[in-house]
């Protein structure tokens, strides 16, 4: 094995042609189905749901989300006869509950938003802290109205989604052999569901008693609405989690496709298996885009706003204990978004990066030519198929994002603060 670096120059965009041509040439012996590695038919329903790993040890957040009315995407029975095991519908008992409870929630939502704008509007004599936290309390309210809606309308891309982790895990246990394990992930998942809604209620009643006039009954109006951003975090943080998982696996597995008695077969097999998983990080944009593009501006606007405010008051007159409630919304929201990016920059590193070093550190000298040729091609694959995530074109969700939002927030505060 060569342990030196190695650069991934020779694998410009510029030699795609070429090595488009050699891939034709190279599996000309072969059938179509055999690269692509065995088929999945509407006879393997049952073989589906039984080694749907990722569904059943995250199935837990899957049902919360259910009953908070947000994702209302649902199982087909287990002996139907069909390659979708995920659907969504307008019109199913689901929807008809998702409807239900944010009506219900709606209700106290919209009376607790004209109590406070009202007193807003009001009240002229407020301190301007007091002013910045009516502005915060009114702005979480908005995500009630627009996650949930944002939410069904992508269902159809979502329902794409888990079926393409549904079909994945069949195909790599056919073609590897071995199941995708996803160690303590139901574990996790069960106590990610405990804590989204521990936090809400810690989040939430620590304003009630750092602010004066949070009445008690107004936080029922935006407990459920913490606990659905914790959820949505909670949600792509198992999402990374599990394509790092399986990318490992299949990258640990890369020995067994050099031994086989037809390795360049294999690994054109695993190649196929590297950019289904790739897709699959697209599409979690792609399905998501709406609400982590609506999470992510949320969590933009809360966190200006109440820097801006903690560092007003700040410099006015000085630390006290309201502007601690600003401090923790910050910290809160600063939290939720470094986790969506640094778990995005894992994932992107450890599918794309480190699965490439991998097939850079083959001893090539050990195979024959065709299987060469297979791992250049594999190489190019990645190059072609960067397991980049992103909010269906927008932007790309990494540490980048992160840092420039951080930064925009410290500058832009601190300039307005001491103007």
């Amino acid at each position: 094995m060569n342990k030196e670096p190695q650069s991934f120059r020779v694998y410009e965009s510029n030699q795609n042609d070429d090595a488009e041509k050699k891939d034709d040439e190279l599996h000309k012996g072969y059938e179509t189905g055999d690269l692509y590695g065995p088929q999945i038919t509407d006879k393997d329903g049952a073989l589906l749901d039984e080694h749907d790993s990722f569904y059943h040890t995250t199935k837990s957040l899957l049902v919360l989300f259910q009953i908070m009315g947000i994702m209302p995407i649902v199982r087909v029975p287990k002996d139907a006869q069909t390659t979708k095991r995920t659907t969504f519908k307008w019109i199913s008992k689901a929807t008809l509950w998702a409807y239900l409870v944010w009506s219900l929630e709606s209700i106290i939502v919209i009376r607790v938003g004209k109590e406070r704008l009202t007193n807003f509007q009001q009240n002229t004599n407020k301190r301007f802290d007091e002013v910045i936290y009516n502005i915060i309390f009114l702005s979480i309210l908005i995500p009630h109205f627009l996650l949930p809606v944002a939410s069904w309308r992508h269902g159809p891309q979502v329902a794409i989604f888990k079926d393409m982790w549904t079909h994945y895990q069949l195909k790599y246990l056919k073609i590897t052999g071995t199941p995708i394990v996803f160690p303590n992930l139901y574990i996790l998942t069960w106590g990610l569901c405990v804590f989204s809604w521990s936090l809400s209620f810690g989040v939430i009643l620590s304003q009630h008693y750092l602010q004066d006039d949070f009445e008690l009954w107004h936080s029922f109006a935006y407990y459920h609405i913490i606990a659905m951003l914790d959820g949505f975090c909670s949600l792509w943080y198992i999402n990374c989690n599990a394509f790092g998982t399986a990318s490992k696996g299949l990258a640990l597995n890369l020995h067994k496709a050099l031994q086989a008695e037809q390795p360049a077969l294999k690994l054109a097999q695993y190649r196929h298996l590297w950019v289904d998983l790739s897709h699959m990080m697209q599409q979690l944009g792609r399905a998501y885009s709406n609400m982590y593009g609506i999470y992510c501006l949320v969590i933009f606007f809360t966190t200006t706003i109440s820097l801006y405010g903690a560092l007003s008051e700040i410099l006015d007159s000085g630390l006290s204990y309201k502007e601690m409630g600003l401090f923790v919304i910050v910290g809160y929201c600063m939290t939720l978004l470094f986790i969506i990016c640094n778990e995005a920059y894992h994932a992107t590193r450890k599918v794309g990066f480190e699965f490439a070093v991998r097939l850079l550190n083959v001893n090539l000298a050990s195979i024959d030519r065709s299987a060469q040729r297979e791992v250049e091609m594999f190489l190019v694959a990645i190059a072609k198929n960067p397991p980049i995530m992103n909010l269906d074109g927008f932007t790309n969700i990494n540490r980048e994002l992160f840092a420039a939002v951080s930064n925009c927030n410290v500058c832009g505060n601190s300039n307005m603060s001491l103007s």
